[in-house]
Order: C-alpha cells, then structure tokens, then sequence
C-alpha cells in the first residue's frame, strides 16, 4: 500500500517559481515550512473512505509506471491507468463533463480527465517536468464544477511517479463541509490558497 506523506512543502514545484512565499525544500535547504495556522489541510480532515480511494487509485498508477516506464504519450498512460482501475473493481467514468454555472445560466462544461468513484478527479500527465501551477488551477477549477474535494495530478512523464504525484483540494467544497461539521460561519480562503502536495510511495523502487 503507498505512504502518504502529508508535507506542506510541495518541494520540487514551487521553488523554482521563486515566489515570496518562503516553500521550504529539504532536499535543497533554504526557506521554510508552512506554519500550523497556514491554509494546509491535514488529510485527517478528509473523509478516510476518500483518502482510501485516493491510495487505491495512486497504488494502481504506481503499477501502471513500474510497467511502462516514462516516454510514452498520454493516452497510453490513461489506457494502462483505466485497465488498472478496472482490474482493482474502483468505479470510474473517462472523460466526464461537468456543467458550469453563471448565476442561473449554463456557461459550459468543465471535463475531468478520470471521476473516481463519484468523489475525486484525476488529472492525467506525461511530461517530462514538474507539475506546473496552471495545471494545478485548471484542476482546482474543475473539483469546483464538479463539487468535491479531492483532486489528484499524476504526471507518468516523471523518471519517478512519486515526484509526478499532486494533490489538489477544493477550498469553497472544505469551508462547506467545515461550516456544516463545525458550525463555524466563515472560513478564510484566496486566490492563492496552496494545499497541493506531493504523495510519496515507500513501495516504489528506488532509482
């Protein structure tokens, strides 16, 4: 079963942004950790069903990359991936379309590259970088349309899947469920709420 490890560093993707924000990066020093009072979600907050579901799906990616290595497109990636969901019995639907609303008005349709389960979004990836910040924001964008909270960025074009793995979370679906469990009546959020982070798998093999 792969490791989660629950850091607020995202220590590969943000620091060559050289942002004002002060990410800290144990690997290469310098900077420094978010503070308990930052914006970071623990994933004890989130559903353990949910979290559980994340693990399964990841654990069927990390097959899917120990098979076929880096360097082919992505759509074989997404094959390979949906054949492994499929062979684990996970539930889940390619390609999936979720409106987008305007006040009262349809405006378009925001597509999920995989919807687990009826409760988080993957995003597909193989590119040979790091996961960048637009790509985390079009997913951010899309666990809004959908309305759930998790997200999850596997990039297959890494040398090590565990470096090509993001989570993403839905702040506005978090204050909600927040709000309703705790009765608190506001929760403080902005366009640049940062809670991607990286999953690291202790089964991987090391390169």
């Amino acid at each position: 079963m792969p490791h989660y490890s629950d850091s607020r560093d995202d220590r590969r993707h943000d620091n060559r942004r050289h942002d004002n924000r002060g990410r800290h990066d144990p690997r290469r020093g310098g900077g420094r950790r978010h503070d308990e009072g930052s914006h970071g979600t623990p994933l004890s907050e989130l559903d353990p069903n949910l979290t559980e579901l994340s693990r399964r799906v990841i654990g069927c990616a990390i097959e899917v990359h120990k098979a076929l290595g880096p360097g082919f497109a992505r759509d074989l990636y997404a094959n390979a991936l949906n054949h492994a969901l499929k062979t684990e019995g996970i539930e889940f639907s390619v390609d999936h379309g979720f409106d987008v609303r305007f006040g009262d008005h349809v405006v378009g349709q925001a597509r999920a590259d995989v919807y687990v389960g009826k409760r988080f979004l993957v995003k597909i990836m193989a590119d040979q970088r790091d996961v960048r910040a637009h790509e985390r924001t079009e997913l951010r964008a899309q666990l809004r349309a959908a309305d759930v909270e998790l997200g999850l960025i596997i990039n297959f074009g890494e040398r090590r899947l565990k470096d090509g793995l993001v989570r993403v979370l839905n702040p506005d679906k978090l204050a909600a469920m927040r709000a309703e469990q705790e009765g608190d009546e506001e929760y403080e959020d902005d366009d640049e709420y940062e809670d991607d982070d990286e999953y690291e798998d202790d089964d991987e093999e090391s390169e």
